[in-house]
């Protein structure tokens, strides 16, 4: 067999296929138009919405949610923590619930405990400290434990395994936290 010989069979089969198939493809139009005009219309999101809210609501569901509303902004109102006074750089904070002893030991004490208080009980100890200028080194004693990492410190260093707070006071009057 010559190749000009297979070509031509090929082509003969190849235009066997395409007249078979060419019948199935008569009326494809219409068939798909057809289909895609029985599929449900997809509505917008703006107009689902329009219609979710045009359905008719009981009473108690109304009545129900006005109450949760309510009952939760009190809720809220009464239960809002009290505000944070202004940070200082002589205020010493530290939140430590259930505590018995609470000091801050630094390098304006000579590593000394200064002790805090906490007299509303509510777990924040507090102690002002008067404090020039520069840079202070300090940590706290939380019931003898060695709390290092104060997270109003402005750095952190560790020196003899553990770590101390750093803060920078200002010198005209102005933290350089501010």
């Amino acid at each position: 067999m010559r190749w000009d010989e297979v070509e031509e069979l090929v082509r003969a089969a190849l235009t066997r296929e395409v007249q078979e198939a060419s019948a199935g493809l008569a009326g494809l139009e219409t068939r798909v138009i057809q289909a895609l005009a029985r599929r449900p219309l997809r509505r917008s999101f703006l107009e689902r919405l329009r219609a979710f809210f045009a359905q008719p609501v009981p009473r108690w569901a109304l009545v129900g949610a006005t109450c949760a509303l309510l009952l939760g902004f009190a809720l809220g109102r009464l239960t809002a923590p009290r505000p944070i006074p202004a940070y200082a750089s002589n205020l010493f904070v530290i939140a430590a619930p259930g505590a018995r002893a609470v000091a801050v030991v630094g390098d304006f004490s000579a590593w000394q405990p200064i002790p805090l208080s906490d007299p509303d009980g509510d777990g924040i100890w507090t102690a002002v400290i008067p404090l020039p200028p520069g840079r202070y080194e300090y940590a706290f004693l939380v019931d003898g434990k060695w709390v290092g990492q104060d997270p109003l410190a402005h750095e952190y260093l560790r020196t003899f395994g553990e770590y101390v707070s750093v803060r920078y006071v200002g010198g005209s009057g102005a933290d350089r936290s501010s």
